[in-house]
Parts: structure tokens; C-alpha cells; sequence
């Protein structure tokens, strides 16, 4: 059935089926780097929380001992 179609119908399809390929791989890149920001996103702003955390508590070590002395800094 292939062979007897006439050699501009089947450059057609190949034509067809490329344009779709190269479609479906720019679509699937492109979602792909969204997908990678909104996880750097999503670190960042975890990282970042986890240092505000971290900012408001002081931690003393005291030189004498091997207490440690935490104090909650009010805002």
C-alpha cells in the first residue's frame, strides 16, 4: 500500500510527521524548564525561610561550659 502512494504524498507525510516531532519536543522542553524553575523557586524560598529561622534565634556558647543558651529575638 506504501509503495504505490506517489513520492510527493509520502515527502508530505514525512514533512507532517517531523513538524509534529519537532512540536511535541519543544512543548516537552518547555515544560520541562518550568517545571525546573518552580523547583529552584521552591528551594530558594525554603532556604530562605530556613535562614530567617535561623536569624531569629541566637545561639551562646558559653567558653566555660558546654551549655548552650538560646534567646528568641522579638520583632
Amino acid at each position: 500500500m506504501w509503495r504505490d502512494k506517489p513520492p510527493g504524498l509520502k515527502i508530505l507525510w514525512v514533512w507532517t510527521l517531523g513538524t509534529a516531532a519537532v512540536l511535541v519536543a519543544n512543548v516537552v522542553r518547555t515544560r520541562m524548564r518550568d517545571m525546573d524553575t518552580l523547583m529552584n523557586n521552591t528551594e530558594q524560598h525554603h532556604h530562605q525561610q530556613q535562614q530567617a529561622a535561623a536569624a531569629d534565634t541566637e545561639t551562646l556558647l558559653l567558653p566555660e561550659s558546654d551549655q548552650v543558651i538560646r534567646e528568641e529575638k522579638s520583632s
